[in-house]
């Protein structure tokens, strides 16, 4: 039996789980689950593990979740969207685009399955899930009870959701639904999307240029394995950010709703003179200092190396304190990513 973890997730660490299991139903995701407690094992679900970093070998049984299916149900004003946890995301954001229906054209080329994007609220050019997701159906299980928490009740914020907390941790998530309007407007607010025209744009437009930015920027996992960002672009306060401006006109950033200030967390790695910079066999990404990368058979040990590092300079340099977006899986259970990182 196989128990090597390597090619389930995409910084291509290599680490071993006791068991590894792939099911392809609810039923058989509640039943892995059933078994690995009553062997007193710790367990663990995965998607396609583009978020994750294997901190060591898993005490346990690692679950891959391949629940499929997608179920369209059009209205009068938006179509419906039942999407199986195990569904690969950006051939979703393809096969909507491919029958008429826009709105998730900025989030293409996101690695992952449609169940994870609720609980890390993911988003991309000025598009967020949570703006999309009218629902997330869930397994609790210690009980094996279905259930449904609407948008409000998965508390999204900025690459959070309840989904993180402790006491959620228990709960599988098996399917996601969005809803999708008919009244579509462009999101045109960054990078070279804001070069295109509102008026004549198309979805298909924005899909393909998205496409474009990410590939020119971002490394193909199955040639340097890596997570994509591996940390949160920060989000701080007006006071702060007035006074960062005042040493650095030239930060890029964005107004909040709130009144804060999110800031480019790439940019200010950059600055920092890090594209490139190695340690071990993990290095900064030479396009988008954002990526850690595992170059040259890197460990687990070497991206947290260098992650610390990152974080240090950026912090000293600018006193803003990054917090990782990658998860962080120790040997039973994950583990707080920035403690990790500190």
């Amino acid at each position: 039996m196989n128990t090597s973890l390597k090619s389930f997730n995409t910084f291509g660490i290599q680490a071993n789980a006791k068991r590894i299991t792939v099911v392809e139903s609810v039923n058989e995701l509640a039943g892995a689950w059933a078994d690995a407690i009553s062997n007193k094992q710790p367990a663990m679900i995965l998607g396609e593990g583009s978020n994750v970093l294997f901190l060591s070998d898993f005490d346990g049984t690692v679950i891959v979740n391949r629940i499929k299916g997608i179920e369209v149900t059009e209205q009068d004003d938006a179509w419906l969207l039942h999407i199986g946890a195990g569904e690969n995301w950006h051939q979703l954001v393809e096969k909507t685009l491919q029958r008429g229906i826009p709105g998730l054209e900025n989030l293409a080329l996101i690695p992952g399955c449609a169940g994870s994007a609720p609980i890390q609220n993911i988003g991309a050019y000025g598009v967020e899930i949570k703006q999309v997701c009218q629902y997330v159906d869930c397994i609790d299980l210690n009980s094996g009870q279905a259930l449904r928490l609407d948008s409000e009740q998965c508390q999204f914020g900025y690459r959070e959701s309840i989904f993180k907390r402790a006491d959620y941790k228990h709960y599988a998530i098996v399917a996601v639904g969005l809803r999708l309007t008919k009244a579509w407007q462009p999101v045109l607010t960054y990078g070279s999307l804001t070069q295109l025209d509102p008026k004549t744009v198309s979805a298909q437009k924005i899909f393909d240029c998205v496409c474009e930015m990410r590939r020119s920027k971002l490394p193909d996992p199955k040639v340097n394995g890596n997570a994509g960002s591996f940390f949160k672009n920060p989000v701080i306060a007006t006071e702060q950010a007035q006074a960062l401006f005042a040493h650095y006109s030239n930060v890029p950033h964005y107004l909040q709703p709130d009144g804060q200030v999110k800031l480019a967390a790439g940019w200010l790695i950059d600055q920092c003179q890090l594209k490139g910079y190695r340690m071990g066999g993990a290095a900064v990404h030479r396009q988008q200092a954002l990526v850690i990368i595992n170059e040259d058979n890197a460990s687990s040990e070497d991206i947290v190396a260098l992650a610390h590092y990152i974080r240090q300079q950026v912090g000293n340099k600018f006193n803003v304190w990054l917090e990782p977006e990658v998860r962080f899986i120790g040997t039973n259970q994950e583990v707080n990513a920035l403690e990790a990182i500190a």
